[in-house]
């Protein structure tokens, strides 16, 4: 069945770095857009970035913009994201998200599967 499983999330000082990786399995990895989302406490859920199929390109919310890298390793069946300079604005539960999209797919209408999320919290 289909699986994508984020890691990598913690506790993190601001000014800080994590990389969260999302592992996919149960369909052709290098076929699918992915996609990057959070959700704060108490907030809807937002597009942070997106990455096409190839990795050739990306695109990322202004918020995040110019601090967030996401990379992919199809031959690991893997996506990153790579977030500088956290500052406690986010702290949320980041999900990745698989979609036969074109990027960028700022909407989460436009993804097919999802993971699980895992939490990302800055704070001194």
């Amino acid at each position: 069945q289909v699986q994508l499983v984020e890691s990598g999330g913690g506790l993190v000082q601001p000014g800080g770095s994590l990389r969260l990786s999302c592992a996919a399995s149960g369909f052709t990895f290098s076929n699918y857009g992915m996609g990057w989302f959070r959700q704060g406490s108490g907030k809807e859920r937002e597009f942070v970035g997106a990455i096409s199929w190839s990795g050739g390109t990306t695109y990322y919310a202004d918020s995040v913009k110019g601090r967030f890298t996401i990379s992919r390793d199809n031959a690991k069946n893997t996506v990153f994201l790579q977030m500088n300079s956290l500052t406690p604005e986010d702290t949320a539960v980041y999900y990745c998200a698989a979609g036969q999209i074109v990027v960028p797919a700022t909407r989460s209408a436009s993804y097919d599967y999802w993971g699980q999320g895992t939490q990302v919290t800055v704070s001194s």
